[in-house]
């Protein structure tokens, strides 16, 4: 049994029978106790998913079940469901203690036992001793933590989370995903998580939907998504790779430009698309087997260079792990390619 399972799922915004569909007819299901991440960029449907597993919108066909059960027209507060959201929406009249326990007094708890359980909750979530602080005597990651309690003090069958680190600076994000994972984990939560960001996405996820113009491009794991991309859309979404023209040779080999490539999946001979992550290129001296190429910008950003390289391909962007002896400006290289980070699909007619 899912704890989250959508069957044949559109959603139209509108009562025209021409009016555009934000999702189009989609079926997935997310695994009690794991995490779904649904990933994709701005307009391709995936808050609209969000927003109706929460009941927060009415599907116009298909249907929702929660941990088996029909919840296709229930209303938000008929789904022991909880959402945290990416403006946290604490209370900000309220202090922590109070902001955890509302939910809990609203569904009829004393007090008393509304506080002790928020306390523990917010324990849970790595904020002991701060329940008289007000909202804006904390930080954004205690605030996000504070959402979070309160969220999980209502004990949900399904955790939802909508952009939830987006208004995180870099170091925080990435604390925060680590402690949202590890805290599913612990306690079994099943979770589903809304996202553009696909290095959040990969980070925190055990399965991964792709959407796309309010459809499923592809879902899998993590690795799947990223070494094994079904089409050309996911293959140049995840990982920023870029996406080059090759052709697919019957012996099965894949020329790119002077290089050839033997892909991880087999492809059917004929024309393809050529993933290549920037950090599958190997900058290498000038030689006759490599691709050929010339510094056209180099840039250094701490912990690797990233290069502009101009080609017979075009301009390519790749980074490279050796900063202590940076490529001058207009220096000239050869490219060879690594074992990961590049991905063969067939071009679909």
């Amino acid at each position: 049994m899912y704890g989250i399972e959508f069957r044949n799922v559109s959603k139209r915004y509108g009562s025209s029978a021409d009016a555009p569909l934000a999702v189009r007819n989609i079926s997935f299901g997310v695994e009690k106790g794991s995490l779904t991440t649904i990933l994709g960029p701005s307009g391709c449907g995936k808050t609209t998913t969000l927003r109706m597993i929460a009941g927060l919108e009415s599907p116009t066909s298909g249907q929702i079940f929660i941990d088996g059960r029909d919840v296709t027209t229930l209303g938000p507060a008929q789904r022991n469901v909880s959402l945290v959201f990416q403006s946290y929406a604490l209370f900000p009249h309220m202090n922590v203690i109070e902001n955890v326990s509302y939910g809990l007094r609203m569904s009829g708890l004393a007090v008393d036992q509304a506080r002790a359980k928020a306390a523990v909750m917010l324990e849970t979530v790595g904020l002991r001793g701060l329940d008289a602080r007000m909202p804006s005597e904390l930080s954004g990651g205690q605030q996000q933590r504070v959402a979070l309690a309160r969220a999980l003090a209502l004990e949900p069958a399904v955790l939802l989370f909508d952009e939830p680190l987006s208004n995180l600076d870099a170091r925080l994000r990435r604390s925060m995903r680590e402690e949202i994972r590890s805290l599913q984990q612990r306690l079994s939560l099943t979770v589903a998580y809304v996202t553009h960001d696909q290095s959040e996405a990969l980070a925190v996820s055990d399965q991964i939907i792709v959407m796309d113009q309010g459809v499923i491009a592809q879902s899998g794991t993590p690795h799947e998504l990223y070494e094994s991309p079904q089409s050309e859309f996911v293959a140049g979404f995840m990982g920023e790779a870029m996406l080059f023209d090759g052709v697919c040779q019957p012996d099965g080999q894949v020329s790119l430009g002077s290089l050839s490539i033997r892909p991880a999946t087999p492809v059917q001979p004929g024309p393809v698309k050529i993933a290549v992550r920037p950090e599958a290129w190997v900058i290498g001296p000038v030689s006759n087997s490599g691709l050929a190429a010339r510094v056209v910008k180099q840039t250094y950003v701490g912990s690797v260079m990233e290069y502009t390289l101009g080609s017979l391909l075009g301009d390519i962007f790749v980074v490279s792990p050796d900063v202590k002896q940076p490529l001058s400006r207009g220096a000239p290289v050869s490219l060879h390619l690594a074992d990961h980070g590049v991905s063969v699909v067939a071009v679909r007619s």
